[in-house]
């Protein structure tokens, strides 16, 4: 039964207008995770700014920043999040320097008398991007640890956000309460461009256990080749109108409509994705593109979903929760990856997933402030606007 108590929020950190410029606070901090794919964005804004009423973000009510021995006074505010094409990278800086970031942080440093702002940065593009930051807006990027990120934030998350986690069957979202204490070990699935599996024991214990690189760069790069589409949510919008049953072989396609039940695998399983292309002697125009991005879909869910199961099984965890830019909120992937974790454990095990998945990285780069002594975030008690909001 859904926590009538937890509060849904709705990322978009891009609806800020141009009027609430003046009252943000140019000493708030802020953090990258540069992806192959996707640039993710986490901000802070004061309470008592205009931007706090707007836009769809996590409310923080107790934020201290600590800088050596002085602690400052308690901030009240939000942290908003961002998101980006990294081929479309101007628009991110379009983005920072619309929003005045480029003259925020936490750290400054010496550098030949100079002071160069240092801004916390996880993933590729921390390195690759580096200098295109650097002449922009003269900042450093100050690269922290991908794997060390990614980890940072799904445990602040899992901790501190009240609803943050759930489960998604035949249609139903169910939140799940973890209880701090109970959180270890657990299977963290990072699905990016490739997809990484991270075995997480603690706070900044974990190893990656396994990964595959068919992940999102996989289905938004083959979904662009079949069905022209120009970006990620597009294709997502695409797949939502096919049936690639058009498309897949199923089981009934071999076995009949009885399907094979000595090995219980039911007529409408899928037994090779894009299967019935081998056969129906057809072309490229032939096929629905709908159809086809909803097959590639499912294919690559699959693939995740029975990964990560096998992966979990191996190490005896007990929780499998999923982040990444990959599910989005998508109902067909969530319903995906969930079924398939229960057909493979059997109904042991269940696909658990975030509400905030894309922006682990930069989540655990903002909180890495605290991890050099450059400022401590301390999320005390973070509460959530709007209402629960029933499954799409």
């Amino acid at each position: 039964m859904e926590d009538q108590s937890c509060r849904s929020v709705e990322i978009d950190g891009n609806s800020t207008s141009n009027s609430e410029l003046d009252s943000y606070d140019h000493n708030s901090p802020w953090a990258l995770d540069i992806g192959g794919t996707l640039i993710k964005l986490v901000y802070f804004s004061r309470k008592d700014s205009s931007l706090e009423s707007v836009g769809n973000s996590v409310q923080v009510e107790e934020v201290g920043l600590v800088t050596g021995s002085k602690k400052y006074p308690i901030l009240d505010g939000k942290l908003h999040f961002a998101k980006f094409q990294t081929s479309k990278i101007n628009e991110c800086l379009d983005f920072i320097e619309s929003k005045l970031l480029h003259g925020s942080c936490c750290s400054h440093q010496e550098v030949s008398d100079k002071k160069k702002l240092l801004i916390k940065a996880t993933g590729g593009g921390a390195y690759k991007y580096a200098d295109l930051f650097k002449e922009k807006f003269g900042i450093r990027l100050d690269k922290e640890d991908e794997m060390d990120s990614l980890v940072a934030g799904a445990n602040f998350l899992l901790k501190a956000v009240p609803c943050e986690a759930f489960t998604y069957m035949e249609g139903r979202k169910d939140f799940v309460q973890i209880d701090a204490s109970d959180l270890f070990p657990y299977l963290l699935v990072s699905i990016g461009s490739g997809v990484s599996m991270i075995k997480v024991d603690g706070d900044g214990k974990f190893e990656r256990v396994s990964g595959t690189s068919l992940g999102g760069g996989t289905l938004l790069g083959m979904g662009m080749l079949l069905t022209n589409c120009q970006s990620f949510d597009e294709f997502l919008e695409l797949s939502h109108k096919g049936d690639n049953r058009n498309i897949d072989m199923l089981v009934r396609d071999i076995y009949g409509v009885t399907g094979y039940s000595k090995l219980g695998l039911s007529a409408t399983t899928i037994a090779s994705s894009f299967g019935k292309v081998s056969f129906d002697n057809k072309v490229l125009k032939d096929y629905k593109k709908e159809d086809l991005a909803r097959s590639l879909l499912r294919m690559i869910s699959n693939n995740v979903a029975q990964i990560a199961y096998l992966n979990a099984g191996h190490g005896q965890l007990k929780r499998i929760i999923f982040g990444g830019f990959f599910t989005r909120g998508h109902e067909y992937i969530m319903e995906t990856i969930s079924d398939g974790v229960q057909y493979w454990s059997k109904g042991k095990a269940k696909a658990m997933f975030l509400r905030h998945e894309g922006f682990l990285g930069a989540l655990g780069a903002f909180k890495s402030y605290e991890k050099h002594g450059l400022g401590s975030l301390m999320g005390h008690h973070l509460t959530e606007q709007s209402p629960v909001a029933s499954p799409r």
